[in-house]
């Protein structure tokens, strides 16, 4: 089972910045889909954009123009670049990671936006 690493979370004010990163160790296997998810209190995990090992990407529509993805295929790194961040995208935001055999999580990363 692949182990996903966080970081890069934190608090911001409204309309700054923050880049999230996730590394995945502990397989030999390519990872052939990655992204993020988040959770706010109260509301169900949400999928907020995701890359493929061809570098394909897709976004939910809250977050498009404002969060970039993009993924290191060497390291096994996704990073999440939020800009123009809004008080709506605060959440615990969780990187995942699948590969042929296994569908993994990462721990959260908490990012709290001010207004």
């Amino acid at each position: 089972q692949p182990q996903l690493v966080e970081s890069g979370g934190g608090l911001v004010q409204a309309g700054g910045s923050l880049r999230l990163s996730c590394a995945v160790s502990g397989t030999r296997l390519s990872i052939n889909f990655m992204g993020w998810y988040r959770q706010a209190p109260g509301k169900l995990r949400e999928l907020v954009a995701s890359v493929t090992s061809g570098g394909s990407t897709n976004y939910s529509d809250s977050v498009k123009g404002r969060f970039t993805i993009s993924r290191d295929n060497a390291k096994n790194t996704v990073y999440l670049q939020m800009n123009s961040l809004k008080p709506e995208d605060t959440a615990v935001y969780y990187c995942f990671a699948r590969n042929a055999v296994a569908f993994s999580w990462g721990q959260g990363t908490q990012v709290t936006v001010s207004s």
